[in-house]
């Protein structure tokens, strides 16, 4: 006896909520694992982006929650660019961060929290682009 399963039965709540975010389709996904070969920030991930996009297909919220990986993304589109079903990781870590983000309830930065000389220091874009990355 074979086991179907229909797309909406695979689709849970968090899964819904990532597509609807990213607009990308998490199943299209099939761990060929090139976006982590090819992710310049995998080094300091501790689950590689073909990992966090398994995790969120299964709707491990959970899991994902401990994961700094999607902190980490620069979103720099090399995963995007080398996946050969043409599914935009770099949107669903964001998508993932968004979650996250709106579940607690707060920020993950806060511009208060960051020290004078370093806003001396760096340019005004790379502050309000790294803030507007790491809040919701």
């Amino acid at each position: 006896m074979k086991i179907r399963l229909s797309r909406e039965r695979v689709r849970g709540d968090f899964v819904k909520k990532v597509e609807m975010i990213s607009g990308q389709d998490l199943l299209q996904c099939y761990q060929c694992g090139k976006c982590s070969a090819g992710c310049p920030a995998a080094f300091e991930m501790d689950i590689l982006p073909s990992h966090v996009i398994r995790l969120a297909q299964m709707g491990q919220e959970e899991e994902l929650a401990q994961a700094n990986s999607y902190w980490i993304c620069f979103s720099c589109q090399t995963c995007t660019v080398r996946c050969p079903r043409g599914v935009d990781i770099a949107k669903i870590m964001e998508a993932l961060r968004l979650v996250t983000l709106r579940q607690k309830n707060r920020n993950k930065v806060e511009a208060t929290g960051l020290p004078p000389e370093l806003l001396a220091e760096l340019p005004q874009i790379a502050i309000v682009s790294s803030l507007r990355k790491l809040s919701g």
